[in-house]
């Protein structure tokens, strides 16, 4: 009987970290060692300030709360229910317990001894970084560091999976070579052609007397600029060079080359001394070096896609992102470089489409088809955070034209708007199921109506309003007459600017969807319909964090930045005094985006609606971590925008 019992005990250990990390033999030993408590609902664990007992305790049925006492209230703190393990750091620090602990129902533990514990974490490096990373606390989250909890998680990842190779990571260094040809600008063309020949490279660095680079030329120019166009090759290589070159220094780490390369359409970067052009040369990397080598190129996918003219092909080539953004997760990239590159894919992808429409109808619309026109990509991939596939929201803004030409031009566009949206629906994106997009005749509108719409926002913030700010404030121009876009910005921030009463509605939005603390007991998942018993990750994590940081970049008038990500580092930088909740904001940000990418590429969807049933223990855990900083967020805009005066 006793053997029974003890197999049981193991069997459910085994399933939840950091028991999970334990051999069959260690495992087998603290099941021997265990005790099992009951605890009626209501009863007290242990208080505040309380010794520690000798033993930690694991929840094996019910639910216990973490409480702490501060001013006279009893604050909830923390949620533990099957699986959870806490009391572990007052234990081992021999000290009090900084919070109560009591059974919110009737409830089942078992009791681990000190002594055999502390065995374990001297010989298990994956039990003591476990703990290390915060997961087991005497609150099991005194204060979250996401950075160590998803340290935490990559490493139980990588051991997990034996034989992998992580390919790189984002601050991975990158291969070059310093042994670098280059030609001055007063020679030919076919002196530098000799030497390319001889040393049997495909580039050469045009450079002046100091060895500072002025440009570069490769096979492609020699056919393309004096072969094709039938040049003489005795012109000087300042004739016909690549210019400006881009550089970087040897310190830049893989992701900044990559997008630099992405960004700008090349094949090499220039390695100088201090990064800039104004400095000499001390390595060249193609995209063959830092690219090709890693398996995985959307270098290749961007080249592709910038010369199809084929809906066909253009789909395949969405598609390749999608196998490349899937490899990249398993690889764990940072979710801001992944993010970057998906919206540099799908900004071209929308640029080609609008080559295609234009081919198509410009002929149609010849007195019209020359009009100044800028498409904007609004919401998540507005702010380049569009991972999946989700539906597509954007629009158009184009200049003021006056008589006949007003009804023509809209026309024109509209038809542009609509041969967009078929490309992107056939390349796998949803429609926006509201109808905000460049077809529909409210959201192709000229710069004055946008004007107007935005006016009408901002000095009657009622809840449809404010609705539409949460999409529309983040918009991004990706084709076209970019200072429309811009004259829209100014407009936008001096309304603000005069009426900042607007800014306090804003606040009250943004606090619509508290932080979601109590997610692990399905009291905050979705009670009917056909997301019965799923979490929102979108509406109740991730869109509370996007609108706070909207909001403080507005009211500190920033211009220009997006970017949820590096919203919250501008505030970082702007309030020093609140520098670590802004940090742990933008951490947090990265764990709903990588779980909601992950959820949507296995069950093919956009992601929205995760089942908290099919999370492993670990992302648990970072969920818990990263709700905290949404809280200590919304407190911060509650009090600057005295909330409790809007009632």
């Amino acid at each position: 009987m006793a053997n029974v019992v003890v197999n049981r005990v193991k069997e459910f250990l085994k399933k939840y970290p950091p028991f999970s990390f334990l051999s069959a033999e260690m495992l087998q030993h603290v099941a021997q060692e265990v005790e099992l408590m009951y605890y009626a609902k209501g009863e007290y664990l242990f208080y505040q300030g309380e010794p520690a007992k000798n033993y930690f305790f694991i929840v094996k049925e019910g639910f216990v709360n973490l409480t702490e006492d501060r001013n006279s209230i009893t604050h909830i703190m923390e949620f533990c229910d099957e699986g959870d393990v806490f009391g572990v750091l007052a234990l081992l620090g021999k000290r009090p317990y900084v919070l109560n602990a009591f059974a919110a129902e009737d409830t089942l533990l078992y009791a681990v001894p000190v002594g055999i514990f502390e065995k374990i974490l001297e010989e298990n490096t994956q039990v003591s970084l476990y703990f290390a990373a915060g997961f087991a606390s005497g609150k099991v989250v005194v204060r979250p560091d996401l950075t160590q909890s998803q340290m935490a998680g990559r490493f139980f990842k990588q051991q997990s999976q034996e034989n992998k190779v992580t390919i790189f990571t984002d601050q991975s260094p990158f291969r070059y070579s310093p042994d670098v040809l280059t030609c001055l600008k007063e020679e030919t063309v076919n002196q530098a052609a000799k030497k390319m020949s001889e040393r049997g490279v495909g580039s050469i660095v045009v450079v002046d007397e100091r060895q500072y680079p002025l440009g570069i030329i490769t096979d492609k120019d020699l056919r393309n600029r004096i072969l094709a166009a039938e040049k003489p090759t005795d012109i000087p290589v300042a004739e016909i060079m690549s210019q400006p070159v881009i550089t970087i220094d040897r310190s830049c780490d893989f992701s900044s080359a990559y997008l630099a390369m992405i960004k700008n359409r090349i094949h090499h970067l220039i390695i100088t001394e201090d990064g800039t052009p104004e400095s000499r040369i001390t390595g060249i990397a193609s995209d063959h070096d830092i690219l090709l080598s890693q398996g995985h190129s959307p270098a290749v996918i961007l080249h592709t896609m910038m010369k199809s003219l084929e809906v066909g092909e253009l789909a395949r080539l969405r598609n390749q992102a999608e196998s490349v953004l899937t490899s990249y997760l398993d690889n764990e990239l940072s979710i801001n470089f992944l993010s970057r590159i998906i919206s540099e894919i799908n900004d071209v992808l929308i640029q080609r489409a609008i080559f295609i429409a234009k081919n198509t109808h410009d002929v149609h619309y010849k007195d019209v088809c020359q009009i100044r026109f800028c498409f904007l990509a609004l919401g998540s991939e507005g702010r380049e955070e569009q991972l999946l596939r989700t539906d597509i929201d954007h629009a158009i803004v184009y200049e003021d034209v006056e008589g006949q030409d007003r009804g023509r031009a809209q026309e024109y566009l509209l038809k542009i708007g609509n041969e967009v949206v078929e490309i992107l629906t056939a390349c796998g994106f949803e429609p926006c199921p509201a109808g905000i997009m460049a077809n529909n005749p409210d959201w192709c509108q000229p710069l004055s109506m946008w004007k107007s719409y935005f006016e009408r926002w901002i000095l009657n913030p009622v809840p449809e309003a404010l609705l539409k700010v949460a999409v529309f404030f983040d918009y991004r121009p990706v084709y076209g007459a970019k200072e429309l876009a811009e004259e829209i910005t100014s407009y936008i921030y001096n309304l603000v600017g005069e009426r900042k009463s607007f800014l306090n509605f804003m606040a009250k939005n943004a606090l619509m969807n508290p932080a979601p603390l109590g997610f692990f007991r399905n009291f905050l998942v979705e009670k009917s319909g056909q997301h019965q018993d799923k979490f929102d990750i979108k509406l109740r994590a991730m869109m509370p964090l996007v609108d706070a940081a909207r909001l403080l970049v507005l009211s500190h008038q920033v211009v220009g930045i997006n970017n949820t990500f590096k919203r919250f580092e501008k505030l970082a930088e702007l309030e020093p005094q609140h520098r670590e909740i802004f940090k742990e904001a933008g951490k947090a940000y990265e764990i709903f985006m990588r779980i909601r990418a992950r959820e949507g590429i296995r069950e093919g969807d956009s992601g929205r609606y995760v089942q908290p049933d099919n999370l492993g223990k670990l992302q648990r855990q970072l969920l818990k971590n990263a709700f905290v900083p949404i809280d200590e967020l919304q407190n911060i805009i509650a009090v600057r925008f005295q909330l409790n005066l809007l009632g």
